[in-house]
This record gives C-alpha cells, structure tokens and sequence, in this order.
C-alpha cells in the first residue's frame, strides 16, 4: 500500500476536491515544513487544477500531472476527440517517481469515484488496484447523502481502502446548513465511514495560514497515522 500517498476523490465534479488539497499542502508546508512534499493531478481535462496548483505550491512543492487534455470532457471521451491514448503507466510511473523521491504524496482524481479514466476504468478501479489511500470530498448540498453512500459501495466493491470522509462547504452558507444536508452522525451510520474533518467556506483560497489551521483540526492521525507521527518526533 502507498502508506505516504493520500487520494482525494469525490462525489462528483466541482466538490471541493482542489480546495481540500490545497488546504492539506497549506498544512504540510506550515507545520512540516522540511518536509519533501509531492501533488499530482492523475489526469486532467481542459484548464483548471494544474494551473491553480503552480500559482498555490511553492517551490519546495513538486507537481505533477502526467496526462492533459484540451477538451473539458471525460479523459476517454476527450482522447477520442484529440485522436490520443490513454496509458496508465505513465501516470503509474509519475505516482511512483514522487512517492519514492517524497515523504508525502496529494494525489487529486478527476470527478467521482464512478468517473470513467478510460473505456474500461473508472477511478474507484485504479484506487483499488493501486491500493490508494483515499478520502472522500462530501459537499454540503441537498442529495450529498444519497450521492455518499453510492460512492462509498462503489469503493466497497473495488476494494478502496477508504479512510474517511470530509464534508465540503462551498458556500458562505452552507456550515449552518451542515445538520440539515450532510449531518456527519447520518453519513457515519450509514456508511460506517468515519467523517474526519469539515472545509469551510474561504474566500481567499490563496490564504495558507487560514487553510492550515483548518487542517489542524481535522482528525489528522487517521489522514497521515505513521507518516505524519514520524515527522512529529522527528521535528
């Protein structure tokens, strides 16, 4: 298992995903900050995460993202269009390279656990078979709940080592919302996923402080357990 990996995955497109592991490198670079940190963007399509993550990382970051596409699509639908391949290996490859040269790794999936890599895959296959460590971005919207316990089956099926869950909140008022649209005692009963942490609404995403001390209250020992207490006894 890729012990010092962490997969963000989601329940959809647009949920938060970016945000929360943008918030997770404000926290490694605040309170580890000797630390050898690596992002990487599996796939992405169209304009959007790549360029956010060079403008946000700074340069003890290393960033990755070994397969673009211009099309705004489904990476086998925007491969069709672009008359490209998709070969997993080299976003195997570029995984690896960071995990073996990192103390940790943010990986970023593209959509929901369900959205198809290629013709065959969808990306609950490639946490599953590359035995990734993965949290699930919940937002706080009316139908989150159903949307969850899908994605949780989902990752229960394809057998992804699911650590948790963090609730998402994309609007200044969805936090009063929380109990009405995404209670997190409802998603633990129903899932038996625990929820380790909840990403407010912030309007300067470009605030590291803010983002990490967001992090520091999240269950931090179930995202980052031996990893994580290493480097705390080690600082």
């Amino acid at each position: 298992m890729l012990e010092n990996c962490l997969l963000m995955a989601g329940t959809d497109t647009d949920v938060g995903k970016t945000v929360v592991s943008s918030a997770l490198i404000a926290y490694w670079r605040s309170f580890l900050p000797m630390s050898r940190l690596g992002v990487i963007k599996l796939l992405q399509t169209g304009v959007g995460d790549r360029q956010w993550y060079e403008q946000f990382c700074d340069d003890r970051t290393t960033l990755s993202v070994p397969i673009e596409f211009d099309t705004p699509v489904a990476p086998p639908v925007a491969a069709q269009l672009e008359n490209r391949s998709i070969d997993l290996g080299v976003v195997w490859q570029a995984l690896q390279n960071l995990r073996n040269n990192h103390d940790f790794v943010i990986a970023e999936s593209l959509g929901s656990l369900g959205s198809p890599v290629t013709d065959e895959l969808v990306v609950a296959d490639l946490a599953g078979e590359w035995r990734l460590p993965t949290v699930l971005v919940v937002p706080v919207r009316l139908g989150s709940i159903g949307q969850a316990i899908a994605q949780v089956s989902l990752a229960r099926e394809r057998k992804v080592n699911l650590k948790g869950i963090i609730l998402s909140c994309d609007t200044r008022d969805s936090p009063a919302k929380i109990e009405d649209l995404a209670p997190p005692m409802m998603l633990q009963r129903l899932t038996q996923i625990p929820v380790l942490g909840v990403m407010p609404y912030v309007e300067n995403l470009g605030d590291r402080q803010t983002l990490a001390k967001i992090v520091s209250g999240w269950n931090i020992d179930a995202l980052f357990p031996q990893v994580y207490l290493n480097f705390v006894k080690s600082a």
